[in-house]
């Protein structure tokens, strides 16, 4: 059976139990050692009293251990939350106590964040690396490497279905408090299985696992390779922002299959010192999380023209749900690639502002409905209600649909054109205004890397418009002016520019921080 994402690990354990699962470094793991960890971890958890349904937490730095736990927990009944170690302390704690975590799998080399953990709820800490001499926090009970490897490497006998939660991801909530998006087996497995069959991963495949864990984007990585029985690549944190560790690792482990965020992307066009032909190894290149700035997609598509590029669309509350082949490099000029059409076992459509459907050509926000819809946010059924609604065209069949907030426009081809976010609309001047339609103009600059922007609040216009960028050192703001000023209305042309040559700040799953931007603009003023 291939319903239960644990499921995949212990199919690909059956077929080829001495086949590489994992690498992390000089570390590795095969599909037999993996399965046999994850199940002490999932017996030590069930025996710490974890039962079906509960949350586990999973604290650490990315690694084996890590993906051990994740396994572990899914083994055990219990749904994985990931949480970010670069976190400030206060937003860990506040996941921990919203979704009621009571056991923690984390590390000793984040002891001092324990005990504020442990307050918000986590009374079961489980340390791979801790030993007898690692202190527990005040009231909690610690697990250590000892208590773990005493464990039976048995799978555990824990009825689970594909309806159950599997995985809840905490991402920026518009309150300020992050929000959990629950997502159950069938959620994940609805891509995973679409994204191995569409791109044709076996096990001769080897994937590289880029995303913090906490971002929808590992699912793939991790899911996808044991769906096939391929190996999976562990890059480090640190690896992201040099582009040339990345290179190497690609080089040095015959990677095919690479799967990030398209800021990633265009900082290895710019800095991995790459020539036409480089990474023979590499088959296929997907990316997903923002858009990729045409430029640089087509550079990366000249430099590598043996790899197929792949855009994936989706928010994390749907994972992808709709994806496009790039045929060709388009020109750099050229608008941004197309998010494609809805993957299997996905239905999508576009529905205008008075409710109706769109036709081909009519802008409107993208609805989502199948597989892959998430179960809800935790403990908000409000915001619940308010995203996931009965399917609105569905007559008797009210099946729930996810309202994304995206805007787009179906082409007389059948795919979507992404024009940016719902409450990325603003108003200045009277004027209704795409803050992605202005970014996507500047990206358009040769020697413009990466840019973001924003809407200052402005009592006498609603609203002014800043464009923070990051651009070689020849750059001016008159000549960039002049070039926007080709393509969008002079309505649109933002009054402020901050053009810097630094990059610009990132969060931790490698997308532009754009709050960061709005909070500094705020607290100059």
């Amino acid at each position: 059976m291939n319903d239960l994402l644990h499921q995949l690990l212990e199919n690909s354990t059956a077929r080829t139990p001495d086949h590489a699962a994992i690498v992390d470094g000089d570390r590795s793991l095969t599909y037999r050692e993996l399965d046999q960890a994850a199940n002490r971890v999932a017996n030590t958890l069930i025996g710490a009293g974890v039962n079906r349904g509960d949350r586990v937490g999973v604290f650490a730095q990315k690694g084996i251990e890590t993906v051990v736990s994740l396994y572990g927990a899914m083994k055990a009944g219990a749904a994985y939350v990931p949480i970010d170690p670069a976190s400030p302390p206060v937003r860990a704690a506040y996941i921990v106590e919203n979704c009621g975590i009571r056991h923690l799998v984390t590390s000793a080399k984040l002891a001092n964040a324990w005990g504020e953990l442990s307050a918000a709820g986590a009374t079961t800490i489980i340390a791979h690396d801790a030993d007898e001499a690692t202190a527990a926090p005040h009231g909690a009970d610690l697990l250590d490497a000892g208590d773990i490897n005493a464990s039976s490497d048995k799978s555990p006998d824990v009825a689970v279905i594909d309806e159950d939660l599997a995985v809840m991801l905490y991402t920026s909530g518009s309150t300020g408090q992050p929000k959990g998006v629950m997502l159950s087996h069938r959620n994940v497995m609805t891509f995973v299985k679409w994204a191995v069959e569409e791109y044709g991963i076996t096990a001769d495949d080897k994937l590289t696992q880029m995303a913090p864990l906490h971002f929808d984007l590992s699912t793939f990585d991790l899911y996808g390779a044991a769906f096939a029985g391929a190996t999976v690549h562990m890059v480090p944190r640190r690896a992201i922002m040099f582009p040339m560790e990345i290179r190497n690792l690609i080089e040095n482990n015959d990677i095919t299959v690479m799967y990030a965020v398209p800021s990633i992307l265009t900082m290895m066009v710019d800095h991995a010192k790459m020539t036409v032909g480089d990474l023979p190894s590499l088959k296929t290149i997907l990316f997903a999380g923002e858009v990729f700035p045409t430029k640089y997609l087509s550079r990366l598509m000249h430099l590598v023209p043996h790899v197929a590029f792949a855009n994936l669309y989706g928010p994390t509350e749907t994972n992808v749900c709709t994806a496009y082949r790039v045929p060709a490099p388009p020109d750099e000029d050229a608008p941004p690639a197309s998010i494609g059409k809805a993957i299997a076992n996905v239905d999508t459509f576009v529905v205008t502002d008075e409710g109706t459907l769109a036709e081909p050509g009519t802008p409107g926000e993208l609805f989502v409905r199948g597989g892959s819809v998430m179960k809800g946010y935790w403990g908000d059924a409000e915001r619940t209600a308010r995203t996931r609604i009965p399917n609105p065209f569905g007559g008797e069949l009210d099946d729930p649909v996810y309202k994304t907030g995206d805007l787009v426009i179906e082409e007389p081809d059948g795919n979507y054109t992404f024009l940016g976010r719902r409450d990325a609309q603003i108003k200045s001047r009277g004027y209704r205004i795409e803050l992605g339609e202005i970014e996507t103009a500047i990206n358009a600059h040769i020697s413009v890397v990466e840019c973001a922007v924003i809407a200052i609040p402005d009592d006498k216009i609603t609203n002014r418009i800043k464009a923070v960028v990051s651009a070689a050192e020849d750059l001016t703001r008159p000549s960039l002016m002049q070039f926007i000023a080709e393509r969008i209305p002079k309505y649109m042309i933002p009054g402020e520019f901050d053009i810097r040559t630094e990059t610009l700040p990132k969060t931790s799953t490698g997308k532009i921080d754009r709050k960061s931007l709005e909070s500094s603009e705020l607290e100059e003023k």
